[in-house]
């Protein structure tokens, strides 16, 4: 069978998972990859064929999307191009991780594709919902990458084509220890902003992964690092606690390994909202907002030692076989 796997190149999620996706889709048949969008800090381990700017959201540095940086980058004629041009007739079946051009490629020439990814499961009825909803990020979430049939991974398993999260190799196979540091990834801060907030928090050893910083620095008990998928991986398996947005890897991630986690949802990101609901409802804090009141907050969480019991068992090969027959359908 030829199989194409497209996936969704903003952020590293898409591509931290695809790491393990891809030797259980290759069982399949032959497997060719797309990756589109602008924003990952990480490289695939495995050879791609086609790539895309695609239709990319940019982090800014206060909390939330850059949106004249994401205007300024993004052209949907070109886009549109792509979609017409994109060979996806040379494929059986195309499996799809919130990755736009192939999904409407395939919509409008009739070639199954089956959506493989977090942000279908937040199309079903039964996974939490955010109390306030955005009209604009609901019509994103069911239209940006438009799928009929679909797999998708949550926190927990909310519907009957749900599974559990992906954990990568590297995560599972690390020694987890209990240092003296603790984690930060918030992709949509700029360190320069972080920095100066988390020193006021005293005694408390940070590191802070930043998508704006171009090499690695220290201040007092603070240290900042470009993003990095095995210094990160690392830094986790070895801190306390863990401080991130509510994208769905990262948080996935910290749970199984046990760790103390406190997420913050970046600003107009739905999906976002979404899963800060899932995990406040499974007993994880949330912060609303990142400033020097918020430290209070923070302070209370480095002082709790609130850890939620998950198991996340590998699926990964029932959800990519799953995907694969219902693409044969």
């Amino acid at each position: 069978m030829k199989i194409l796997y497209a996936i969704q190149g903003t952020g590293n999620g898409h591509l931290a998972r695809a790491e393990d996706v891809i030797p259980v889709l290759r069982s399949y048949g032959d497997v060719d990859i797309f990756i589109s969008g602008a924003q990952a800090d990480i490289k695939l381990g495995y050879p791609v064929k086609y790539y895309s700017k695609g239709l990319s959201f940019f982090f800014g540095k206060n909390g939330g999307i850059d949106f004249l940086k994401t205007f300024k980058n993004n052209s949907t004629k070109e886009v549109y191009k792509e979609i017409k041009k994109f060979p996806v007739d040379k494929y059986e079946l195309v499996i799809n991780d919130f990755e736009p051009i192939t999904a409407w490629a395939c919509r409008k020439r009739d070639i199954p594709c089956v959506g493989l990814s977090h942000q279908t499961a937040l199309l079903s009825p039964h996974v939490p919902k955010p109390k306030k909803i955005d009209p604009v990020g609901e019509w994103v979430l069911k239209s940006y990458a438009p799928v009929d049939k679909y797999v998708s991974f949550h926190f927990e398993q909310y519907d009957s084509n749900m599974f559990t999260p992906v954990i990568r190799r590297p995560i599972r196979e690390s020694r987890v220890v209990e240092g003296d540091h603790y984690t930060v990834y918030l992709p949509a801060f700029d360190d320069k902003k972080l920095v100066p907030l988390l020193s006021k928090v005293k005694g408390i050893n940070w590191q802070v992964f930043s998508k704006h910083a171009k090499k690695p620095y220290h201040t007092g008990r603070l240290s900042v690092y470009p993003v990095n998928k095995g210094a990160f991986a690392m830094s986790m398996a070895a801190c306390k606690g863990i401080l991130c947005g509510a994208g769905f890897e990262t948080p996935a991630e910290a749970l199984y390994m046990g760790k103390k986690l406190m997420v913050l949802p970046m600003k107009s990101q739905l999906e976002q909202h979404y899963n800060a609901e899932a995990l406040k409802r499974m007993g994880v804090p949330v912060l609303k907002k990142l400033k020097k009141s918020s430290l209070e907050k923070v302070q209370a969480w480095i002082e709790s030692d609130i850890r939620i019991n998950v198991q996340y068992d590998d699926h990964t090969s029932d959800a990519v076989a799953l995907a694969v027959a219902m693409g044969k359908r």
